[in-house]
């Protein structure tokens, strides 16, 4: 939150003199400032988990924290928080105008940082960016430097989260994204097509051959990544211009991206793994892909942002570096691959 924007209106409130609300009449109508500031202070504390915490996030006084929250308390008549020596909890009701207020509040400091962004010069600020594990460590952690060297007084928070992002909830700027997206909430631009080959070893092919045909990965020993407890991914093929997914009986599956590269350079069997992932290999002579006729190509590696008609300016130079610098990589290394990317990759 926009701190200095609310330590202000939160002071002016706590300045107020007169009695109550209820007393004046239309409460909402008339104690606007009173409200606007109680529901800045409320968002505070049902965010920050505590009164100290909300002040001190705001820049002001604990007490100026209550003062308004208890004012809009009275306003609503309505028991917001659960107060004890050690915790502070959302009632019921709480919560439910928690989750109708947040919106709007962030609309609006939205609508502050972006006016403030366009008169303010280089950009600035915090910006919280999600990738996928895999991803996110190999090929844009790496290009962090180079952007915070371009852009130092942009702070990057920089999380790792194989599921998809609540940009609301999860407070995220910037989320990369894998494979097909079908989130309307968000524009997508695509970095990349995803590519995803099925890779051995020299030494495994030399003891085993190359499958030629799909069938044919019945014959061989695989690996598969598995998902979860209960699940594995499926390999992905596109034959005669249909998907086709399958699932290979393993001897070996890992829940960890790493571990299933690593087993394919040992020797251990086949597994379909992303191109960035086996993009260096593959270049060195160390892996090998076959089936490639077979490989899908609806996939891709995308930079996700919340639609707005103006974004921050540290969100836009993000985009616009990674954009480049992820393209400029060229992790394109299968004939049948385009490396030579353009606008006409771009979604939005």
């Amino acid at each position: 939150m926009e701190a200095t924007v609310l330590h202000a209106v939160i002071r002016a409130n706590a300045q107020r003199t007169g009695p109550p609300a209820r007393e004046r009449g239309d409460a909402l109508a008339s104690s606007y400032a009173a409200t606007y500031a109680g529901v800045l202070a409320f968002i505070a504390v049902a965010h920050e988990g505590s009164f100290a915490r909300a002040a001190e996030r705001l820049g002001i006084g604990r007490s100026a924290v209550s003062r308004s929250v208890q004012k809009l308390e009275d306003q609503l008549d309505t028991r917001l928080f659960l107060r004890t020596t050690r915790s502070t909890s959302l009632t019921s009701e709480g919560a439910l105008f928690y989750e109708n207020c947040r919106p709007g509040v962030e609309r609006m400091l939205q609508a502050i940082e972006e006016m403030q962004d366009l008169r303010a010069g280089p950009p600035r600020g915090q910006l919280r960016v999600s990738a996928p594990v895999g991803f996110g460590r190999k090929v844009v952690a790496p290009l962090l430097r180079g952007f915070r060297e371009q852009y130092p007084d942009v702070a990057i928070d920089f999380l790792l989260d194989d599921g998809a992002p609540d940009f609301i909830a999860d407070r995220i700027d910037v989320a990369f994204r894998n494979g097909r997206l079908d989130d309307s909430q968000a524009i997508a631009r695509q970095l990349i097509p995803m590519q995803m080959l099925v890779c051995g070893s020299p030494a495994y092919f030399a003891r085993q051959g190359a499958p030629q045909r799909i069938e044919d990965l019945e014959e061989h020993r695989c690996i598969n990544f598995r998902l979860s407890p209960n699940r594995m991914r499926d390999w992905e093929f596109k034959v005669d211009g249909q998907a086709r997914n399958l699932l290979p009986k393993c001897g070996l599956s890992f829940n960890d991206a790493e571990l299933v590269l690593e087993a394919v350079l040992q020797g251990e069997g086949l597994a379909q793994l992303p191109g960035y992932q086996a993009d260096e290999h593959l270049r060195s002579g160390r892996l090998r892909a076959c089936l490639t006729p077979y490989a899908p190509d609806e996939r891709g590696h995308y930079i996700c942002y919340q639609s707005r008609r103006h974004l921050p300016a540290r969100v836009r130079v993000f985009v616009d570096y990674m954009i480049a610098a992820v393209r400029a990589l060229k992790l394109h290394c299968v004939p049948g691959f385009d490396p030579e990317l353009d606008a006409a990759l771009d979604c939005a």
